[in-house]
């Protein structure tokens, strides 16, 4: 995972996973508008899987 990717998941998490698919842009939006932290901590566990 890159420096920008990290940022960018911490910025703004949905932007940064919207490359993974339909279901987790949904469901880590859906986490954003609940809470900002756990909109991030899913943006990075995603990110980071292979």
């Amino acid at each position: 995972m890159s420096f920008w990717r990290v940022v960018l998941c911490i910025i703004f998490p949905p932007l940064a996973i919207a490359d993974k698919g339909c279901g987790s842009f949904l469901l880590v939006f859906l986490l954003t508008l609940a809470g900002w932290v756990p909109g991030v901590i899913a943006a990075l566990i995603i990110n980071n899987k292979k």
